[in-house]
């Protein structure tokens, strides 16, 4: 049935223009329900800025073919992004990129593997340590989180051609983010991860020059003692602490840079 006012040839031109300007859309990853899955294509190409401020994010309707699903799915997607600040759904125009979510990605989200590759350099990951955690106090009161509740501790080593760029020290309230006890942490590093499917509505960054103790001297590759820029990150969802990260670059390799233009 053609909408009133339009001929069936005109709204088949309007779609198709609409179709053109619209960004990519990446695959599916398979992991997880699919409306996470459908979360995680389009938040990615917003963190990364590859979709500004303003882009008009593909309609319900050409996400819900393009993916197979149903449209309360797609629905649900959009609906998460909308509460963490990542997309604004306005009745003219769409869903469009929030202005918010390109200043979230530059000191309070960052994916290393796309530091690495900015820098024109080779990433590659290890997993030093992955236990969970009895009492130890220390690391849970730089969490937030009680001697009752389930803790993952990580050390990660990042690199870049093949030489240490930043250690993580990662601790993880596990009832926040349930999955990640049974993900490949081997293989994939816990931040993107996180980020991929845990929500969060707050995040707190220290940023701070400290010398490097002979253990973390000798993950970097470094003197003890060397200079290190150190950032202190955590994250809390509506008041529940999600993740605590200290992350280590030896200061004779590593800056931090961020663009920023004045909100409107």
């Amino acid at each position: 049935m053609p909408i009133v006012g339009l001929d069936n040839s005109t709204v088949a031109r309007r779609m198709a223009s609409a179709d053109a300007s619209a960004p990519n859309i990446a695959a599916l990853d398979g992991d997880g329900p699919i409306w996470q899955q459908i979360r995680r294509v389009l938040a990615r190409p917003i963190i990364t800025g590859e979709w500004p401020p303003g882009t008009r994010i593909p309609a319900e309707v050409t996400l819900t073919k393009r993916f197979r699903t149903s449209r309360m799915t797609v629905g649900k997607a959009i609906e998460s992004l909308a509460k963490d600040g990542f997309v604004e759904r306005k009745r003219k125009t769409g869903t469009v990129v929030a202005d918010r979510a390109q200043e979230r990605p530059v000191f309070e989200i960052w994916d290393v593997a796309d530091l690495v590759a900015q820098s024109g350099g080779v990433y590659s990951y290890k997993l030093l340590e992955c236990m969970k955690l009895k009492q130890d106090p220390e690391r849970r009161e730089l969490l937030g989180v009680s001697r009752r509740t389930p803790t993952l501790w990580m050390l990660c080593l990042h690199l870049c051609d093949g030489a240490p760029f930043q250690l993580e020290e990662r601790l993880v309230n596990i009832d926040a983010a349930p999955g990640i006890t049974c993900r490949p942490l081997e293989t994939v590093g816990p931040g993107l991860w996180l980020l991929g499917h845990v929500p969060w509505t707050d995040a707190e960054h220290k940023i701070s020059a400290r010398e490097a103790p002979p253990d973390i001297a000798g993950h970097l590759g470094t003197k003890p003692g060397a200079a290190c820029l150190v950032v202190d990150r955590r994250t809390w969802n509506d008041g529940t602490p999600v993740t605590y990260a200290r992350l280590w670059h030896y200061g004779a390799r590593h800056s931090l840079v961020g663009h920023f233009e004045p909100a409107c």
